[in-house]
C-alpha cells in the first residue's frame, strides 16, 4: 500500500470513528457507536401469514409478504426421487428462465450413513450435499433435484460469477481421522472430508473436491474478480479460526470453473505475529496484512481400513491452520459468512469481540471466543483488514453467521444463537436494524424460535430475499416487499 493510500484510508477510518460518513473506495461501513440496539426501519408485524398455508412463521416489516417451501417436518420427495434431507444451510441464487430463480442449497448433515439422491456420490457413506431448486421469485417451486451428494457438513459456500456455487464441508472427518464431537466412529466413511466442491448451475457437477484449497473446517467462500483470489473462512469451534485465500493457476472466468492446481495462503498481520483478533477491537481498528503459504493443504493421515484412525479429530482440525500459526497467522473466532461487494470482502466472526483468549485450544464447551460477534472487511487491493462492526452484547446482535449484500450494499446478517433469531440489516453508514424474526412453531406446538437463519441470498433482480431455517426440520423462505423503503 502506498503512503498516499494509507493516509487516505486512515483519514477515512478516523472520520468513521467520529460518526462522519465519507465517500471513497475503501471506507465501506461507518463503525458508529455500537451501544444502540438494532431497531426495525419499519415495525415488524406479527400477523403476516405464510402464503403456503396461512400459518404465521415470521414477523416481517409491514407491507412485506413471504412463502415457505421444502419444509422437511414432513417427508418430501424431489423430482429425481431424492428424499429431501433437512439442515438447509448456505445457498446461492442464480438467474433462471423467464424470470425464475435457480437456488443451489446446502444440507449440513454430519455422521456416516447412506448418501441421499440418485447421483454417484463422492462418498457413498456421507449424508450431506446440495440440492438445486427452480422457483418463481415468489417461492413457487417448479422442480428440484440433487446436485452434489456424498459430502459432509455442507455449511455455507459462495456464489461464483461464472455461474456456479462453491459448497464447503465444515469438518475434517474421514476414515483416517478419529471421531468428532459427536463421538461417532468415522470407520464407515470411504473418503476424507474437509474440502470445497464446485456445483455448476448448468451442467453436471464433477463431485470431486478442490483439494488444493485445503482440508479444514470450511465455512464460506467469496470470489474477488480483480485479484483473482477465492477467499475462504474457517469455522473451528474449539480452536482459533483462520482467514484463507486460494489462487487458482488459471483464470476461472475464462476456464469456467476453479482448477485444482493453485496455492493456499493464510492471513497474518504485519509486525503482529499471532495477533488475537478474536478479542475486543477498538472502533475502526485497521491492520496491514500479509499472506503466508500453506505447503501441505490437503493432508491424508495414516490408518488401517476398518480400524479407528490414530490421528485424533483435534489434531486433524489444526493440521492446516497450524502451518499458518507457525508463520505468525492471526487468530480469529469462528469465521463464518463471507461475501464480496464493490472491491471488499466482508466476513463474520461469530463469537468475536469479547475478552481475548489466553490459550489457543481446545475449548470444547463454550467454543473459542467470548464475544457476541464481529463483522470484518478486507480490502484486497490494499491488503488492509478493518473491523466494521462489533456487537456490544447479545441484545444487539447475537452470533452473526451467514451474510449477503443487497443490490444497494446493505449487509443482511443471519443470527445463530439460542434465543430469538433475527435477520439483521447493516447499512454502509453503520446502522443495524431488524428485517425479520423467526416465529416458527412445530406441528406439536413446540416453539422453534432458536432455529437459526442461514443461506440469505437475493434473487438476481434484487426483489426477493431467499433464506433458510437450518434445522433438522429445515425449510426455505422467499420474502419480498419494498426493500428500498426499509433501507435494504
Amino acid at each position: 500500500m502506498s503512503d498516499l493510500d494509507r493516509r487516505s484510508l486512515l483519514r477515512g477510518v478516523a472520520a468513521a470513528a467520529g460518526g462522519v460518513a465519507l465517500g471513497g473506495p475503501f471506507l465501506g461501513f461507518v463503525n458508529r457507536d455500537a451501544a444502540s440496539a438494532a431497531r426495525p426501519r419499519r415495525p415488524l408485524v406479527d400477523d403476516v401469514a405464510d402464503l403456503r398455508d396461512g400459518q404465521v412463521r415470521l414477523h416481517v416489516p409491514a407491507g412485506f409478504r413471504y412463502r415457505s417451501f421444502h419444509d422437511t417436518e414432513s417427508p418430501i420427495t424431489l423430482d429425481d426421487g431424492t428424499a429431501l434431507p433437512g439442515r438447509h444451510d448456505g445457498m446461492g441464487a442464480f438467474r433462471g428462465r423467464d424470470g425464475d430463480v435457480v437456488l443451489v442449497r446446502n444440507h449440513e448433515i454430519n455422521g456416516p450413513g447412506a448418501a441421499f439422491g440418485p447421483r454417484t456420490p463422492y462418498d457413498p457413506m456421507a449424508r450431506g450435499g446440495t440440492t438445486t431448486v427452480h422457483t418463481t421469485r415468489y417461492g413457487e417451486v417448479k422442480r428440484a433435484y440433487t446436485s452434489v451428494n456424498g459430502t459432509m457438513m455442507n455449511c455455507s459456500g459462495g456464489r461464483m460469477p461464472w455461474g456456479s456455487w462453491v459448497t464447503c464441508e465444515e469438518t475434517v472427518n474421514g476414515p483416517d481421522v478419529g471421531p468428532d464431537f459427536t463421538n461417532v466412529s468415522n470407520i464407515p466413511l470411504t473418503q476424507p472430508h474437509g474440502y470445497v466442491f464446485e456445483v455448476p448451475v448448468k451442467g453436471e457437477a464433477s463431485g470431486e473436491p478442490l483439494t488444493a484449497a485445503g482440508r479444514f473446517t470450511h465455512e464460506a467462500v467469496a470470489w474477488d474478480p480483480h485479484s483473482g483470489y477465492l477467499y475462504l473462512t474457517e469455522d473451528s469451534f474449539e480452536f482459533p479460526s483462520g482467514f484463507f485465500r486460494y489462487k487458482p493457476r488459471r483464470d476461472p472466468m475464462r476456464l469456467g470453473h476453479l482448477d485444482n492446481k493453485g496455492r493456499l495462503q493464510m492471513l497474518a498481520v504485519r509486525k503482529r505475529p499471532n495477533i488475537h483478533l478474536e478479542g475486543e477491537q477498538r472502533r475502526g481498528a485497521t491492520y496491514d496484512v500479509k499472506w503466508v503459504d500453506i505447503d501441505d493443504p490437503a493432508p491424508r493421515f495414516p490408518y488401517t481400513p476398518g480400524e479407528t484412525a490414530p490421528t485424533s479429530n483435534d489434531d486433524a482440525t489444526v493440521y492446516v491452520p497450524r502451518q499458518g500459526w507457525e508463520q505468525g497467522a492471526a487468530y480469529f473466532s469462528r469465521l463464518e459468512g463471507a461475501v464480496y461487494d464493490d472491491g471488499v470482502i466482508y466476513f463474520t466472526s461469530t463469537q468475536g469481540g469479547g475478552e481475548p483468549e489466553t490459550e489457543i485450544g481446545p475449548h470444547p464447551t463454550g467454543g473459542y471466543g467470548n464475544g457476541s460477534g464481529q463483522i470484518w472487511a478486507y480490502y484486497p487491493k490494499h491488503e488492509v483488514l478493518r473491523v466494521v462492526y462489533q456487537s456490544p452484547g447479545p441484545d444487539t446482535l447475537d452470533f452473526p453467521d451467514n451474510v449477503t449484500t443487497s443490490p444497494r450494499g446493505t449487509l443482511v446478517v443471519c443470527e445463530d444463537n439460542t434465543n430469538d433469531n433475527y435477520l439483521r440489516g447493516l447499512t454502509r453508514h453503520g446502522d443495524l436494524f431488524d428485517i425479520a424474526l423467526n416465529r416458527l412453531t412445530s406441528s406439536t406446538g413446540t416453539t422453534r424460535y432458536n432455529d437459526e437463519f442461514a443461506g440469505s441470498t437475493f434473487s438476481p433482480d434484487g426483489r426477493t430475499l431467499f433464506v433458510n431455517i437450518q434445522a433438522s426440520a429445515g425449510m426455505t423462505f422467499a420474502i419480498w416487499g419494498d426493500w428500498r423503503g426499509i433501507g435494504v
